[in-house]
């Protein structure tokens, strides 16, 4: 354990334990918000499987589903199930009075109020009250289907009923969270949620999912720390992986850092990474590569990649990006003009390189947050305020004498990473606060640098002077537009990938089959970005260990009758899976490629001839619901 009683653990490893077979993740491990516990949680499952691999399978057992039932032209029989989910439903809505007004509602046969819905007794109970009943179909008034239609989908498709005859409606967040003061409006607001659901599924039909088999290889695109990490415990499980890099060397921005915040020498474990990656016989590496096409889905993948005059197309059943980001260089602070105005990372590369000037050096200034949490570029890189430390630290190590001052807009030592700051003090590094409309002003002497600044207590302008002024600037992402319309993945407006959900699905996108992990994210120290690299070949091998999937059914689909050729579809659709049909009578009209698509409903809403409309959304349904308003 650590001083703070946390499990200790190494930045190369950070969910590995010292006792072999047992990983951590979560709070036990360190301070952590929601999204990186669940990283640590995916990764910690990653390195498991790892030991396991050689078994996978090896006790398999297949799930019996029952024969699905076959409900068309059956007049609905409607099952309702009214959560009242502790006190946030039952603590405002009057659930009772909701479940009674339900039984009188057109086709519902079965009523009843639960706990709490989503527990184990009730899901029995659902499917219990489907044979019972012979209900075909189930509407469940509870919390977010985001985080549970999935479980009551699969309490269906255990009653033999297709998962898709089933409609879930929000009574907590969108009724008693947001009307908490008001319970007799939420009630009846609960009322006519129900009644829109019930309208909804009396109309739904039971809809078929595409099979796909998974291509067993794996991509990986970027070469640094996260890249190789992701790569090598891919090849640990067993899997194929190609590791792409635009440049001629492995290692990315790490190949410039010195020590982690742990004080780990980073180039030692980053030397021994790319020797397990190189001589790793499932890991085929292209440096100084070019993706210049990418086609296909998830499972079927065919990514074309270019080195030098050579080109090559790969097969892979999934991808993970994690193309890096890099170092901001300023405009300012002298920087580019006087030798003695460093990055840090600059800094760094003189630490890996034992520069002995280091020593002799009487004043050091770090000035922080150069480039960050200002205008056009308002995020903040996390990272700089731990790094600074740590670098302060190594030059009290190198001349105890040495003054060192940092000028900082607000320190973000966050979890262990505080214990730096303390000890950064306690060593007799000053810290001066200074703020975005009063920036340090730098000049240059032959005496020395004279850094001007407003001391924040005093409230007076101070000069230091310095023998030497590191920029603690920005980390900023590649900003890759084509690869982000490559793989069918979004940027932010910072240019970082953006993960399909930050609680729930952090490591991965909304397009299936690809992941992410590292700078490409948002900025991280390597402790995390190892941890989601991890994460993310958690969730890979979720799909490439199973061989075959299948694709939801909610999908968009084209009448070809209707369709007027636009194009509109074509364009609008951010996963390419509108396109025109080359051959046939239908030629020149539009199909929707059910693999790729992600029922979004943004194809149906665009088309003007009304030729689309989305499997589960359709208009009819629609309509319904509008009308019981």
């Amino acid at each position: 354990l650590t001083e703070n009683m946390f499990t200790q653990t190494e930045s190369f490893s950070p969910v590995t334990t010292s006792r072999d077979g047992i990983y951590v993740c979560g709070a036990f491990q360190g301070p952590k918000d929601i999204p990186q516990s669940v990283i640590e949680a995916s990764a910690a499952a990653a390195e498991a499987g790892t030991l396991l691999a050689e078994a996978r399978n090896s006790l398999t057992k297949v799930k019996e589903i029952p024969e699905e039932k076959n409900v068309k032209g059956e007049r609905p029989r409607i099952g309702v199930f009214v959560c009242q989910c502790g006190i946030n439903i039952g603590g405002v809505v009057d659930v009772p009075a909701v479940r009674d007004y339900a039984a009188t509602l057109p086709y519902v046969d079965y009523v009843t109020d639960n706990l709490y819905t989503c527990s184990q007794d009730t899901q029995e109970a659902i499917a219990q009250a489907i044979k019972e009943h012979n209900l075909n179909r189930i509407v469940v008034a509870a919390c977010t289907p985001k985080t549970h239609e999935p479980l009551f989908q699969e309490t269906l498709v255990e009653a033999g009923l297709n998962k898709y005859l089933f409609e879930m409606t929000n009574i907590r967040n969108q009724d008693s969270w947001v009307h908490k003061d008001d319970p007799e409006a939420a009630t009846e607001k609960a009322k006519d949620l129900v009644r829109m659901a019930v309208a909804k599924v009396a109309l739904m039909e039971p809809l078929e999912e595409t099979e796909l088999e998974i291509n067993q290889k794996a991509l990986v695109v970027g070469g640094g720390i996260s890249g190789l990490t992701a790569a090598k415990r891919l090849s640990d499980q067993g899997f194929k992986v190609y590791l792409v890099e635009k440049d001629t060397v492995l290692g990315g921005q790490a190949r410039a850092i010195y020590k982690t915040w742990k004080g780990e020498d980073v180039q030692k474990n980053l030397a021994t990474l790319v020797e397990e990656v190189r001589s790793a016989d499932n890991i085929e590496v292209r440096l100084g590569a070019e993706i210049t096409n990418v086609e296909g889905f998830v499972g079927n993948f065919k990514t074309t990649i270019r080195s030098g005059d050579q080109e090559e197309t790969i097969d892979h059943g999934i991808a993970i990006l994690a193309t890096g980001g890099h170092e901001y260089k300023p405009d300012e602070y002298l920087y580019g003009e006087d030798s003695r105005v460093l990055t840090h990372l600059e800094l760094d590369q003189r630490f890996i390189e034992k520069d002995s000037s280091l020593k002799e050096i009487g004043t050091v200034v770090f000035i922080q947050c150069v480039g960050s949490r200002e205008p056009g570029r308002p995020y903040c890189s996390r990272v700089c305020c731990s790094h600074t430390m740590e670098s302060a630290l190594h030059f009290k190590e190198l001349n105890p004498e040495v003054n060192i001052y940092v000028l900082y807009r607000d320190i973000r030592t966050y979890g262990e990473r505080e214990l730096l700051y303390r000890k950064a003090r306690e060593a007799g590094v000053v810290f001066i606060q200074y703020s975005l409309d009063s920036k340090p002003v730098v000049r240059a002497t032959d005496d020395g640098l004279e850094i001007q600044v407003m001391d924040h207590v005093l409230q007076l302008p101070i000069v230091i002077r310095a023998d030497l002024l590191t920029l603690v600037s920005a980390i900023l992402p590649y900003k890759d537009e084509k690869l982000a319309q490559f793989f069918k993945v979004p940027l932010d407006e910072d240019g970082f990938f953006v993960e399909a959900h930050p609680k729930l699905a952090p490591s991965e996108f909304s397009t299936d089959g690809v992941f992410l992990c590292g700078l490409a994210h948002y900025p991280k120290s390597i402790d995390e970005s190892v941890a989601q690299a991890q994460a993310a070949v958690s969730r890979a091998v979720s799909l490439l260990a199973r061989k075959k999937i299948h694709v939801s059914g909610t999908v968009a689909y084209c009448n070809p009758v209707l369709c007027s050729s636009c194009g509109v579809c074509v364009e609008i659709c951010p996963y390419s899976a509108p396109s025109f049909i080359k051959e046939g009578p239908w030629a020149g009209k539009a199909e929707v490629n059910p693999v790729l698509c992600k029922g979004c409903g943004l194809c149906v809403a665009s088309c003007r001839s009304g030729a689309l409309n989305l499997k589960g959304f359709e208009e009819g349904q629609i309509m319904a619901m509008i009308e019981e308003i």
